[in-house]
């Protein structure tokens, strides 16, 4: 539950959001209806709310979805945009690295890639868990 408390809670705005918006949008058609003399139906009302609701959803959180989500996953999958730098600055470390001394300098580089979960220049995300004591490799 703690792990995935941000995911809750937005689950839990959505839905509270959402109920809302349908419940007060059923009071306004009500009104609108009673103002023209008629009786509120259910069906044009869903009819309308969904239009609504999907015209909502279009503009922005489709939109916004895209944006934020498609985005994070084109950098997440290494797109040419966003590796390039990565790779220029895992070059540049490694030669510096390797100054220090070219078997103690690959000695470093190798722990760190494996530390890192390093494969053809990119670092799978949280594949750093394993610590290695202070003062070993470095």
């Amino acid at each position: 539950m703690k792990r995935y408390a941000y995911a809750w809670l937005t689950a839990g705005f959505f839905f509270v959001s959402i109920i809302l918006h349908w419940l007060f949008g059923w009071y306004a058609f009500a009104d609108e209806q009673q103002a023209h003399g008629e009786a509120a139906q259910l069906g044009p009302y869903l009819m309308e709310m969904g239009r609504d609701t999907f015209e909502n959803w279009q503009s922005e959180f489709l939109q916004l979805l895209w944006q934020v989500v498609g985005l994070a996953y084109f950098l997440y999958v290494g797109s040419p945009a966003s590796k390039e730098n990565d790779d220029r600055t895992e070059a540049k470390i490694d030669e510096l690295l390797k100054l220090v001394g070219k078997d103690k300098g690959e000695q470093i580089i190798a722990r760190l890639d494996d530390q890192y979960l390093r494969a053809h220049g990119h670092a799978k995300p949280h594949g750093h868990e394993v610590a290695y004591p202070a003062g070993k490799g470095g």
